[in-house]
């Protein structure tokens, strides 16, 4: 009988696996529903009546500028203006202009797919990394705790061909559901995009935009699911795996996050995991250090940034994988399996 097939089977047939699955999709389709309750299309009565508030909000900026001229006007007679409320010259206070209060501050939501899907896969890709992180951990940590891998050793004694075998089956079952997931998810957002929103300039070019976003999404997850697996596996327990991802995040991100920020480190998003993940999938992420000028009234700032780009993430990725999982198999032909 095929290794391969049997510990498909055995990760199909798991209740975790179907649990952990369902649970992850049901988010994803809260999502899609949440996203379809709170948006709506835009119709000639939606525009028309933000251009009436729009108008509303602009007389309330001239009757409000108007008292605080005439209040300003007063208290210059009254010789009680050099408390500092008012300008030397009440003539100043003076209302916006029309155009600068805006109809589209007052429309409501709405889902325009072009411009808004590509930011959904970024949950999209996290919600399933997470679910392929648990459930590798879980598939080979239960082996491991119950002694079903010294079982199985007995009968397939090469130790890297099981554990590999293991993760091939694991990479194979996220990989549908996550490919079956993206598909359903594009269709969910332009139905979200049909009835609540927009959907066009829909160009070649954006079709294939997103596609790579979704790609890089798929990644992702089989990356974080490796991640899992091995960890587990090192520890021969799925809280291994748990504890240390909790620990890589409460210790190694939100501490260094605050120590960094203590000590005044420039740009110090750049040391923290998440920013590769975004810009992973967003293809760059810009930082800005507000510490390198002052900004005033008078004039404007323009921070020092730093760009992390999705090259820089594949590399960080690549090395941490490669280094997780080598760690895994080296501890699997080395250490003594009782």
């Amino acid at each position: 009988m095929s290794l391969y097939r049997t510990e498909l089977r055995r990760l199909v047939k798991r209740r975790f696996t179907r649990y952990m699955t369902l649970l992850g999709l049901l988010v994803l389709l809260a999502v899609v529903v949440g996203t379809f309750l709170t948006n709506e299309k835009l119709d000639a009565d939606a525009i028309a009546r933000a251009e009436r508030q729009a108008e509303q909000s602009y007389q309330e900026q001239v009757r409000w500028t108007a008292q605080e001229k005439a209040a300003c006007e007063a208290a210059k007679a009254a010789g009680t203006a050099d408390d500092g409320r008012y300008p030397d010259d009440c003539s100043v206070i003076s209302p916006p202009p029309r155009e600068a209060i805006e109809t589209s501050w007052f429309l409501p939501s709405t889902f325009d797919f072009r411009e808004s899907f590509a930011e959904t896969l970024i949950p999209f890709a996290g919600i399933l990394a997470l679910v392929g992180f648990v459930i590798g951990a879980s598939f080979v940590g239960a082996e491991w705790s119950t002694g079903g891998m010294m079982n199985l050793l007995l009968w397939r004694p090469p130790r890297l061909t099981v554990l590999l075998t293991k993760l091939a089956a694991l990479l194979t079952g996220l990989l549908t559901v996550t490919l079956a997931a993206a598909v359903a998810w594009f269709a969910g957002f332009w139905l979200v995009a049909t009835f609540r929103g927009n959907t066009e300039k829909m160009t070649a070019g954006v079709w294939q935009s997103f596609t790579l976003t979704g790609l890089r999404a798929v990644a992702l997850v089989l990356a974080v699911t490796a991640v899992g697996f091995a960890l587990a596996s090192l520890g021969r327990h799925t809280a291994m795996a748990l504890g240390g991802v909790v620990a890589v995040m409460v210790v190694g991100q939100f501490g260094l996050g605050i120590l960094l920020d203590m000590a005044g480190v420039r740009f110090p998003e750049a040391w923290l995991l998440p920013t590769y993940a975004v810009a992973w999938m967003q293809k760059k992420v810009t930082l800005e250090d507000w510490q390198s000028c002052n900004a005033t009234v008078f004039g404007e700032c323009k921070p020092d940034t730093f760009d992390v780009t999705w090259q820089q993430s594949s590399v960080l990725f690549v090395v941490g994988v490669a280094v997780i999982l080598g760690a895994a198999l080296w501890a699997m032909r080395r250490r003594d399996i009782s």
